[in-house]
């Protein structure tokens, strides 16, 4: 199993954060344009998913899964969503997530005295903690190509 990419996004669609482990292939396109093109899908999804869905979606869209990668999605009651694409063998993905907002996103952005809300988070230490978390979860792992 393993992790490719992170994508931290506040309630309006600014990118917040981005962060990559075992990411192979590169889109082609820079980082802003890649995020705002991700940010426009899960927007499009989550509207989907809330129309066509036979059942009341109470969590909404949570994950997708492709033959290649599963993108899991977390949205916060403050807006904040978190992306992250891994491989298809990943799992308990959403209890990750939301350690990942608890422990990681909590304790060292929204503590941080020096973090302006609705600001790009440039912390070394949220970087540097983020890192040392996606790197000990059970489902890091590097790639078998």
């Amino acid at each position: 199993m393993t992790i490719f990419n992170l994508y931290i996004f506040d309630k309006m669609g600014t990118l917040m954060h981005y962060a990559e482990w075992n990411r192979t292939k590169k889109s082609g396109i820079t980082r802003e344009e890649e995020a705002k093109l991700t940010y426009g899908m899960l927007f499009s999804i989550k509207s989907f998913v809330s129309k066509i869905s036979p059942h009341d979606p109470r969590e909404g869209f949570l994950y997708y899964k492709t033959n290649r990668y599963a993108l899991h999605y977390l949205e916060t009651p403050s807006g904040l969503k978190f992306v992250l694409n891994t491989d298809t063998a990943a799992i308990n993905v959403k209890e990750l997530l939301q350690q990942l907002y608890a422990k990681v996103w909590v304790e060292y952005v929204v503590r941080d005295p020096l973090w302006t809300p609705g600001t790009v988070v440039t912390s070394e230490l949220f970087q540097t903690k983020l890192d040392e978390f996606i790197k000990q979860s059970p489902i890091f792992g590097i790639r078998n190509i």
